[in-house]
C-alpha cells in the first residue's frame, strides 16, 4: 500500500469525522457572530452522520427544515428579491465594519463601547463578505432547484404547506 492510499484511508475514516467534531462546535459558536454558522454546524453534523446514529437523526430533520424553508423562501418574487437584498445588506455592514466609523461611548449593563465597532476590522468584513456569498449562492440554488415555473397571467397557487 502505497503513503497517498494510507493517507487517503486514514482521512476517509479518521481525519472526515475530526473535521466533523471541529465543525460543530465552531458553527455553535458562529451562530450568532457574522458568518454562515448554521452551515458550518450542518455541514459538522453530516459528517458526523457517517458514523453515529444521533447525527443521522439530527440531520434527517434538519434536512426536512432546510428544505422547507428554501421552498418558502422562494416561492414568490418578493420573497426572492428580499433575500437578495439581504445579502446587499450584509456587504454593507462588512465595508462599514471594515472602515470602522467612530461611534459615541455609551454602555450597556456596565459594559463600553466606543468610540470604534466592536470587533471592528478585516476579520468581521471577511464573515459578512462570506455570509452574503453564501446567502446569494443558496439563493440562487433554490431558486434552481424548488422555484416553479409561473405563467404570466395566472394567479400563483399556494403550494402545500405553504402561505403564500
Amino acid at each position: 500500500m502505497s503513503v497517498a492510499a494510507g493517507l487517503k484511508g486514514w482521512f476517509q475514516r479518521t481525519g472526515v469525522e475530526i473535521v466533523g467534531w471541529i465543525l460543530v462546535p465552531l458553527g455553535i459558536f458562529l451562530m450568532p457572530a457574522p458568518g454562515p454558522g448554521t452551515l458550518v454546524l450542518v455541514f459538522g453534523i453530516s459528517l458526523l452522520a457517517r458514523r453515529y446514529v444521533w447525527a443521522q437523526r439530527l440531520l434527517g430533520p434538519l434536512e426536512r427544515r432546510a428544505v422547507e424553508a428554501a421552498k418558502f423562501g422562494v416561492a414568490t418574487w418578493p420573497r426572492i428579491a428580499f433575500s437578495f437584498l439581504g445579502g446587499v445588506w450584509l456587504v454593507v455592514l462588512g465595508f462599514i465594519w471594515w472602515r470602522s466609523p467612530e461611534i459615541p461611548e455609551f454602555s450597556i449593563l456596565s459594559i463600553g463601547f466606543g468610540p470604534q465597532l466592536p470587533a471592528h476590522g478585516w476579520a468581521t468584513a471577511i464573515g459578512l463578505w462570506a455570509s452574503a456569498l453564501a446567502a446569494w449562492g443558496l439563493l440562487a440554488y433554490s431558486v434552481i432547484r424548488w422555484r416553479e415555473p409561473h405563467v404570466a397571467g395566472e394567479p400563483e397557487v399556494p403550494r402545500e404547506g405553504s402561505s403564500v
